[in-house]
C-alpha cells in the first residue's frame, strides 16, 4: 500500500556525494548500513540493490533519515539529482523497509578490491590490519567523544566516521559514505576531529584514516 513520504536532495563535501533525506527512519537506531557494488546489497537492502541499477552509482550509504549516494564521474549531479530523488522518493512510498539486516562493515581495503572506484578513498591512508589491533585503555573515552562531537556533524554530510584503534597516541579512525574520498576529509581529521581529541586526551597526539 503506497505511503506519503518526502525526501530532499542536499550537497555534501564531496562532490561525488548527494545526500537524500526522507521524513521518514530508513534503518533503525544509530545503524548504518555501507554498500559499494549490487552484490554487496543482496539480502541487506533491497533500496540500495535497486540504486545500484543506476550505472553511473558506485556507493551507497544508509544512516537515519537519509541515503547517500556515490556516482562516478561519466555526469553530473545537476543531469540526474532530480530524477534520483523522485526514484528515491517513489520507492519508499511502495516499500516500507529499505534495510532488511545490517551488513557487516569491511575493511576499506577489502572494499576497494570489491570496487575499483573505492580505490581512490584509500590513497594516503595508513595501513591497520584488524589482527594487530589491540584494545587501549583510553578507547572508551575516544569512541565516547566521536559518538558526542563528531558522529552528528559527520552525519549531517552524509557520511560517518568509526574508530578503529589508538596505536602509540595516534587514533585510526575509518571514514565511510560521503566522507571516503572527500576532498575535504583530512582537512577535517586535522582540524577539527584531531584538535578535538588532542584537547580533550593527553595521551592523544594525532588521528589519520586507515585502512
Amino acid at each position: 500500500m503506497s505511503q506519503p513520504v518526502s525526501v530532499y536532495a542536499e550537497m555534501t563535501p564531496n562532490p561525488e556525494v548527494m545526500k537524500f533525506v526522507s521524513d521518514r527512519p530508513l534503518i533503525a537506531g544509530s545503524d548504518q548500513a555501507e554498500f559499494n557494488s549490487k552484490a554487496s546489497t543482496v539480502g541487506y537492502s533491497s533500496l540500495a540493490e535497486e540504486l545500484f541499477n543506476f550505472p553511473f552509482v558506485t556507493g551507497v550509504f544508509i544512516s537515519g533519515g537519509f541515503v547517500s549516494v556515490t556516482k562516478d564521474d561519466t555526469i553530473g549531479w545537476e543531469m540526474i539529482v532530480m530524477q534520483m530523488r523522485e526514484y528515491i522518493q517513489s520507492w519508499l512510498s511502495e516499500n516500507e523497509t529499505a534495510v532488511e539486516k545490517i551488513p557487516p562493515v569491511l575493511p576499506q581495503s577489502a572494499m576497494a578490491a570489491e570496487n575499483k572506484a573505492a580505490s581512490a578513498e584509500t590513497e594516503g591512508a595508513v595501513q591497520l590490519n584488524d589482527a594487530d589491533i589491540v584494545p587501549s585503555e583510553h578507547d572508551e573515552a575516544i569512541v565516547a567523544l566521536l559518538e558526542e562531537f563528531v558522529r552528528p556533524a559527520v552525519e549531517a554530510d552524509g557520511g560517518a566516521i568509526d574508530f578503529r584503534a589508538f596505536v602509540e597516541g595516534t587514533v585510526h579512525v575509518r571514514l565511510r559514505g560521503a566522507c571516503a574520498g572527500c576532498p575535504s576529509s583530512t582537512a577535517t581529521l586535522k582540524d577539527g576531529i584531531e584538535r578535538l581529541l588532542t584537547s580533550k586526551i593527553d595521551a592523544v597526539q594525532s588521528v589519520v584514516a586507515s585502512v
